[in-house]
């Protein structure tokens, strides 16, 4: 099994986005959430990759061996945070209960002038606090990201809503991208990225953390973004809850990281396992909320 998740390919046919698509506008959330169902016995079956990285994942979370039931359930509460999507990005709110922080962090410090940077992971449901952001604070935001996993899935949700593709910054080249999340935080934006995966780039710069009693790699862009931008890092999170339900929380990380010239890879690892120790809190409060689904931490390989 591939510890690369970009090595994965993507299962959905553009017939059975479309499909999904018009029975979740068409016929209901609760007709589509039936569909859910099948889908999760398809993937359960015949996504054989996935569903190893899922008893791999929760056989370390849940300290116990996983049983079918829960590599579905797993599997299906994903499933759930791609249907909701399609209400997120057409502003259908009222379909879903949505409990947003008292304090809105990065509308503080966009009120303020000041930009920040949004430390997301594949926990939950980034579309959560994009689309809510976009609709409802409004609060400036752009989100960096890699499209190229699920294509299909990722033209076939933002052609619902131009406005919402528009939050899109695609990561490409390192240099270009560095400029323009530059140029949005100077703007007030809280740029977005998610800080759990490697891409795989020999170029690319990691460090070595711990997450649930295991060392994994981890990405140093994030800390080093934000200490060359001086902006505020903040760690998000989407979280699904059942039913209907989601709940976003933010948690400050630091309002400027500054790192020295002497000890700067130690001091950029001891952030980056701040965030991880963050990111631990939270799939362990909700370990089905958890969407890596490849080997992360290459429990295979050392077999």
């Amino acid at each position: 099994m591939s510890s690369d998740w970009q090595s994965h390919k993507e299962y959905s046919t553009p017939l059975a986005v479309r499909s999904i698509r018009w029975i979740a506008l068409h016929l209901g959330r609760p007709v589509a959430r039936c569909m859910l169902y099948p889908i999760t016995l398809y993937y359960l079956i015949f996504a054989t990759a996935q569903r190893q990285a899922s008893w791999l994942y929760l056989n370390r979370v849940l300290a116990r061996q996983p049983t079918w039931l829960d590599v579905a359930k797993h599997i299906h509460c994903f499933a759930s945070t791609i249907l909701d999507r399609v209400y997120l990005i057409t502003g259908q709110f009222e379909k879903l209960q949505i409990i947003f922080p008292t304090e809105n962090m990065p509308l503080k410090f966009s009120r303020k002038g000041l930009g920040c940077i949004l430390l997301g992971s594949h926990v939950g449901s980034f579309e959560v606090l994009r689309s809510y952001a976009v609709k409802k604070c409004p609060m400036p935001i752009k989100i960096l990201m890699h499209e190229g996993q699920t294509p299909m899935v990722m033209h076939a949700l933002h052609a619902l809503n131009p406005t919402i593709a528009d939050t899109i910054m695609p990561m490409n080249n390192g240099a270009n991208s560095l400029l323009k999340v530059k140029e949005a935080v100077d703007n007030g934006y809280a740029v977005g990225m998610l800080g759990d995966r490697i891409s795989g780039d020999e170029k690319e710069k990691t460090v070595r953390c711990t997450l649930l009693g295991s060392a994994v790699q981890i990405p140093a862009a994030p800390i080093m973004i934000a200490a060359s931008l001086k902006a505020p890092l903040i760690v998000f999170f989407g979280l699904y809850i059942g039913g209907n339900r989601y709940e976003i929380h933010f948690e400050l990380l630091a309002d400027q990281i500054t790192l020295s010239r002497k000890n700067r890879q130690q001091e950029i690892q001891q952030w980056t396992q701040k965030y991880v120790d963050i990111l631990e809190k939270n799939i362990l409060a909700h370990p089905y909320n958890w969407f890596n689904f490849y080997d992360y931490w290459q429990d295979h390989d050392r077999k």
